[in-house]
């Protein structure tokens, strides 16, 4: 039962990430709002991990968590990619699910396969995951073509790994591989910038108020994460925490009046369904 609070938990705090990381990067960029936030979660830690004296991770441990962080950040990048070169009613979705399967799979060959009304309730969070992160296109639709599969699969990917990878190097510590995992992502955004993979950004228009909020409410999220792999399966707790379009789409809906569609109300309904059977 803690695994499933502490997923969804999760899933409300990454939720509300995304919602107020892309209503606050319009001026600015989604790049420079996600390199902002990372930065900030980790000097937010930093002292908090130093006055608690937890016990630091082990160097292949530190080394793992820092590996997460950079296929997370690289995960977003390429999910901003794919939604900017393809079809949005695709790409999340698509992301969103292969993040969701990829701990499923390693979870059931690490852990076993649980009993039925478990396995129910995951593939009813991942049919919810999809039905949640599907918008209605205007227009008409562009061709389908190749790059429009393969980089939301990528991305997704990129996020499944981080999510497993997280887990796995945590080790019963919540603040030190946090820390970690904000080092590599903070280096592979900077490794990016470097490399000219990204335009000069206005940082004096960064909404660093949002901005803090996001960075304490990313840091949550992934200590509820942590916590909730701890208490429970990894793969109950990523599928879980994999529900964060249903808090975007909530909180579009409540304070920018933004129309929710037969399709994500039905994604609602599946993912009540899904917590039920896991609880």
């Amino acid at each position: 039962m803690l695994s499933v609070l502490f997923g969804l938990a999760t899933a409300f705090c990454w939720g509300t990430c995304d919602f107020i990381g892309g209503t606050s990067s319009r001026r600015t960029g989604a790049f420079f709002m996600t390199l902002a936030t990372i930065a900030s979660g980790l000097a937010m830690l930093i002292p908090v991990a130093l006055m608690v004296r937890e016990t630091p991770p082990t160097a292949a441990g530190w080394a793992l968590n820092m590996i997460a962080g950079g296929f997370d950040a690289l995960g977003i990048l390429l999910l901003y990619r794919s939604m900017k070169l393809g079809r949005l009613s695709l790409a999340a979705p698509l992301s969103a699910l292969t993040a969701a399967t990829i701990p499923v799979i390693v979870g059931m060959a690490t852990q076993g396969v649980p009993d039925r009304k478990v396995v129910l309730g995951l593939a009813l969070v991942l049919a919810s995951v999809w039905l949640l992160c599907r918008e209605q296109s205007e227009g008409p639709a562009e061709p389908l073509r190749p790059v429009h599969v393969w980089l939301p699969l990528l991305s997704g990917s990129c996020l499944g790994l981080f999510l497993v990878l997280m887990h796995s190097a945590s080790s019963g510590a919540v603040l030190w591989p946090m820390v970690a995992v904000r080092c590599g992502g903070v280096l592979v955004l900077l490794l990016f910038l470097a490399a000219g993979r990204q335009g000069g950004g206005d940082w004096g228009a960064l909404p660093w108020r949002m901005v803090l909020l996001n960075a304490f409410l990313d840091v949550c999220g992934n200590g509820f994460y942590i916590m909730a792999g701890h208490s429970g399966r990894m793969d109950v707790a990523a599928v879980l925490s994999s529900l964060f379009p249903g808090a975007t789409v909530f909180l579009a809906w409540l304070i920018l009046k933004e129309r929710v569609s037969m399709v994500q109300l039905g994604g609602v309904a599946t993912a009540l369904a899904a917590i039920a059977l896991l609880t």
